[in-house]
């Protein structure tokens, strides 16, 4: 190549780069067919823009169709088996009232199988109303392949045991469990309760005792977190003008006499007494002391206090008054007192239709969730209970969940409507009175809440 072809050689580059743009130019600006042919032919920015456009309006078409399609036929979910462990008081202090806590359960799974077979697998497990023995039983659960556990029945057990459920990222209901101590955010998300807490119940028993318009009260519960938080909330109520006594006792004393004799000094006309069995020992002391005014009790002496606590001396109960987390509530459920009468005849009440939702609320929350992973499917717990379509029975609510809708569980206990702390912000509560044979019958039922 010669000096003059070297010297001219770039601008005869320059000139054919030209000629080339103003040719795909001229090609880009031609008819419709041009254009579909030559979108790829496009310099970048105009494909860039091109692209966007057509992009836009594609998202567009596909977001609609996705609406249009879920609004009229729902994505079709899947059932999703979950195995659950109890941790019941099949010994212990509250042993008396086991079948009323494992019945409601057992009679749930039949149910909840016969509509979709092995998705729920339950195993029964002792809590001995003792702490050491619940978390034996737990630990076994949580070396296990089990998504949820039941209980523990009493409160005290349960504070025992949720910090290790809780790291352990397994989820916790108990539909017994009252004491307001547990109403706190340390134990969310993996416990929840759909007993109502004692937040709700103690100005209930608390308007109980004005109505009865004693000039002066006195208050005892027993030491524990079930009792301390439940008698102050009702000492409180009450007010200072009215109580004139209010301290805990050590639960675990054979006698309880001196607290007798600090009733009758105080000059007291009423007692309430926030206990468990030992009630039937302070019943007896409270005799041998000479009180002799009006007795208020509630849940925790109903379910584990009779004639044996007692010696026999039923008389001792005429006349008690008292309240507690309702046994068939007025906007329960209706058929569920006939169905577990139906299947297990002559099992008591004693938190059976908390203990059947706490069952319900973790099964369905897993459907909801679309996973037995208790770390995914808690935060579907309270949405089950709230905002959606309103059911009661697991057939409605399954299927409703698995056709892709939102739903709201009534539950056999009642609205529940889970606060952000998984627990029920309406409470029903029966108001009862012991006749002379320690029959504690309801004469009223309040809905606390909501």
């Amino acid at each position: 190549m010669n000096d003059n072809m070297r010297r001219w050689l770039p601008w005869i580059l320059v000139a054919a780069v030209a000629v080339i743009i103003i040719v795909v130019i001229a090609v880009n600006a031609g008819g419709d067919d041009d254009d579909e042919a030559g979108a790829t032919t496009t310099t970048a920015a105009e494909s860039t823009t091109t692209t966007a456009a057509e992009d836009t309006t594609t998202t567009t078409a596909a977001e609609e169709e996705t609406t249009t399609s879920s609004t009229e036929a729902p994505m079709a979910l899947e059932p999703i088996p979950i195995k659950i462990g109890t941790v019941l008081p099949q010994t212990g202090q509250l042993a008396p009232i086991i079948d009323a806590l494992e019945n409601p359960i057992k009679m749930g799974v039949d149910e909840i199988n016969a509509v979709s077979p092995g998705l729920v697998e339950v195993e029964y497990g002792d809590s001995g109303t003792d702490p050491n023995v619940a978390a034996t039983t737990v630990d076994r659960y949580l070396t296990g392949d089990f998504s949820g556990i039941i209980g523990a029945a009493a409160s005290g057990v349960s504070l025992s045991i949720v910090d290790k459920v809780q790291s352990s990222e397994v989820a916790m209901c108990s539909g017994s469990n009252t004491a307001a101590a547990l109403s706190s955010t340390d134990y969310d998300p993996y416990y929840s309760r759909t007993a109502p807490s004692d937040n709700l119940q103690g100005p209930t028993l608390a308007d109980v005792v004005a109505g009865d318009a004693p000039a002066s009260v006195a208050v005892l519960w027993r030491a524990d977190e079930y009792g301390k938080g439940f008698g102050e909330l009702v000492a409180a109520e009450l007010g200072d003008d009215v109580v004139v006594l209010a301290e805990g006792y050590d639960f675990a004393a054979g006698s309880f006499a001196t607290e007798a004799q600090a009733v009758v000094a105080s000059g007291a006309e009423a007692l309430v007494m926030i206990t468990f069995e030992e009630g039937g020992q302070l019943l007896l002391d409270l005799e041998s002391a000479g009180f002799d005014g009006q007795i208020y009790v509630a849940d925790g002496f109903k379910d584990t206090v009779g004639s044996d606590q007692v010696g026999g001396n039923v008389a001792l109960f005429e006349g008690i008054k008292g309240t507690a987390p309702s046994a068939a509530p007025a906007n329960g459920e209706a058929t569920f007192g006939d169905r577990l009468q139906a299947a297990f005849p002559g099992t008591a009440t004693i938190f059976s239709a908390q203990k059947y939702d706490c069952l319900m609320t973790t099964v369905l929350a897993a459907q909801a969730a679309q996973s037995a992973d208790a770390a995914v499917f808690v935060a579907e717990i309270s949405n089950v209970t709230q905002g959606g379509e309103k059911c009661s029975l697991f057939e409605d609510c399954f299927n409703l969940i698995m056709a892709g809708e939102d739903i709201d569980y009534d539950g056999a206990s009642g609205p529940l409507d889970f606060s952000a702390s998984n627990e029920p912000t309406i409470g029903t509560y029966d108001i009862f009175v012991y006749d002379a044979e320690a029959v504690a019958t309801t004469i009223d039922q309040v809905v606390q809440g909501g």
